[in-house]
């Protein structure tokens, strides 16, 4: 007989209670950061998960995230919050949830809502209270900011279409690259139905010259518990944008220690901490690349493994291993070809060229105030 494991239960939590542990559980979703380390992901001071964030449209703002319920009938080895562990469980309700996230928007706390869930019963019952929070913002409250609503894998038609017309930006998490990867991850998702099916669809319904065509998709991928390479989540990444329009990529580190023992990740030999951010980082320096400066998949540098260069990102990796492109010369190379030196980024490329209209350059002095960055691009230009 199969011995279930006890599931901790908050006894008739007020909101604010409930809201403190949906808040905090919500620090297992993030896709916040583009950074080394564990910077970004901090905590706000009332108890609630306030942090800044890049939007799918490049700006920097600030959300209240929370998920509306960790009950979860999924068994994602990698997640803490999957139906095998025993952790305290509760529920938002769609009236609560609007209200204690106009309680702050009003104090002008934050600029938005993230929202997101474990899935309560089934999926489109989830979509359900997702939807129903977003439409009393909407209709009730008359609310015409930013709401980002998770899209929850196996969801049907009729509600992804019904989120994508009350939010700002839907996201679903691909997770992972692949079918293959994903059998490692959970024994009950179906990759092609319940994650690049509905993908495909938000797609199709937020295209360009469509009704939603406003509405911003996103996707992250959980990094590392699957045991998968750099290489197969950059290719996944390039389909992503290509083929199916997606506004912005993102990718959350998996941490060793918060899944299950059977995990890939979870059996290879302990690696530094800042070891797991720094991968995190390579990622978002590619998904940079990819979007601002037309770097091909054929331009990334990968080791035999697979695997990114921690020691030195992407654009330095590539300008090594293309020394008959440098030096380059600073008064004739264009913009994307400037995007390729080491140390020059889009803004002190714009200043460049708009200071060789006035005159000549005749070394790096001319481009700008010296610090390192010039200093380093120096090495690869010509006058």
């Amino acid at each position: 007989m199969e011995v279930k494991p006890m599931v901790g239960i908050v006894s008739k939590p007020g909101t604010q209670e409930k809201l403190e542990i949906l808040s905090q559980d919500a620090q297992y979703d993030l896709a916040c950061a583009c950074e080394s380390s564990r910077q970004g992901r901090k905590r706000g001071n009332s108890g609630n998960w306030v942090y800044p964030v890049t939007l799918p449209n490049g700006g920097k703002s600030v959300l209240f995230k929370t998920l509306m319920s960790n009950v979860c009938s999924n068994d994602c080895k990698y997640c803490p919050l999957r139906r095998q562990q025993d952790v305290r469980r509760c529920s938002l309700g769609p009236e609560e949830t609007a209200d204690v996230f106009l309680d702050h928007y009003r104090r002008r706390q934050v600029f938005g809502l993230f929202l997101s869930s474990g899935v309560l019963g089934t999926a489109d019952a989830t979509m359900d209270r997702l939807n129903s929070t977003a439409a009393i913002l909407r209709n009730k409250y008359k609310f015409r900011g930013y709401i980002h609503l998770k899209v929850i894998p196996g969801s049907s038609d009729a509600a992804i279409e019904q989120a994508v017309s009350l939010a700002s930006a839907v996201s679903l998490n691909i997770e992972t690259p692949g079918e293959k990867n994903m059998t490692k991850l959970s024994s009950k998702k179906n990759y092609l139905r319940d994650i690049i099916s509905p993908i495909k669809l938000i797609s199709r319904l937020t295209a360009k010259g469509s009704r939603f065509e406003r509405v911003k998709q996103t996707t992250q991928f959980i990094v590392g518990p699957a045991g998968e390479t750099d290489a197969e989540i950059v290719k996944y990444v390039y389909a992503l944008y290509n083929r199916l329009r997606m506004h912005r990529v993102y990718f959350s580190a998996y941490q060793k220690g918060l899944g299950d023992e059977s995990l890939p990740a979870e059996r290879v030999a302990a690696a530094k901490a800042s070891e797991v951010f720094v991968r995190e980082h390579r990622l978002y320096q590619v998904d940079f690349l990819v979007r601002k400066y037309r770097f091909g998949e054929s331009d990334l540098v990968f080791d035999q493994q697979g695997r990114l260069s921690l020691n030195i990102d992407p654009k330095q990796a590539w300008a090594e291993a293309h020394p008959e492109y440098f030096p380059l010369n600073a008064n004739s190379a264009g913009y994307y070809e400037l995007l390729r030196v080491p140390g020059l980024g889009p803004v002190t490329v714009k200043n460049l060229m708009q200071r060789r209209k006035q005159s000549r350059l005749r070394s790096i002095d001319d481009v700008g105030k010296a610090n390192a960055r010039l200093a380093k691009a120096g090495q690869y230009l010509a006058y």
